[in-house]
């Protein structure tokens, strides 16, 4: 039974994504030319513009994957939106850390589209806040039984997912010596404890 059209189109764009990562993570984002992406995908050279633009918009396409990928995590029965309870954040901050562990080549892509591309660079900034807005709500609880939080939500929540970042390219390049585990468990007590003053 032969592919429809659509199904082909579909097969090929997953195909020109994931030859993408691959080039992107022996190459690195700013060294990968289109043709790359194609040949790495087998793929003739035009066929890529049939489906995005740029490179760039191949890059937000991976990322919107990612936020897919995010949003189910949301249903998952383990996952709390109250950020009053300790396992709440240790829930969501193991599974960004996760996350970014699995998806670095891409992560590190767009930090270095971000550098020298000023469009993209606000694409993400805009993203970064609609990923933040989605989880606002996870602080109702705190606001709710009189803490102060350190800053507005979204301060707050940009602390706390600036503070995972960073450490997480820091254990990644090696200059702090974490387990997962460790790390983890090290930013959940310490955004705990600065979102609500509390011990965990």
């Amino acid at each position: 039974m032969s592919m429809s059209r659509q199904e082909r189109s579909a097969q090929t764009e997953r195909a020109l994504k994931d030859a993408a990562v691959r080039v992107f993570a022996e190459r690195g984002y700013l060294n990968t030319k289109i043709t790359d992406i194609t040949a790495a995908a087998g793929r003739a050279a035009g066929s890529f513009y049939n489906h995005f633009a740029s490179k760039e918009e191949l890059l937000q396409s991976l990322m919107a994957d990612l936020a897919a990928a995010g949003d189910e995590r949301a249903i998952h029965p383990d996952h709390n939106p109250d950020f009053s309870d300790p396992t709440a954040v240790r829930y969501h901050i193991a599974g960004y850390w996760t996350f970014a562990r699995a998806h670095a080549t891409v992560l590190r892509a767009v930090d270095q589209a971000a550098s020298v591309n000023e469009e993209f660079a606000r694409y993400m900034q805009d993203f970064g806040v609609e990923q933040r807005a989605d989880i606002a709500d996870h602080l109702d609880g705190l606001v709710a039984q009189g803490l102060r939080l350190p800053s507005t939500v979204d301060g707050s929540l940009a602390m706390m997912f600036l503070m995972t970042q960073g450490l997480l390219t820091a254990v990644e390049d090696g200059t702090v010596r974490l387990t997962d585990e460790a790390a983890i468990e090290g930013l959940t007590r310490f955004v705990y404890r600065g979102l609500t003053g509390r011990d965990y």
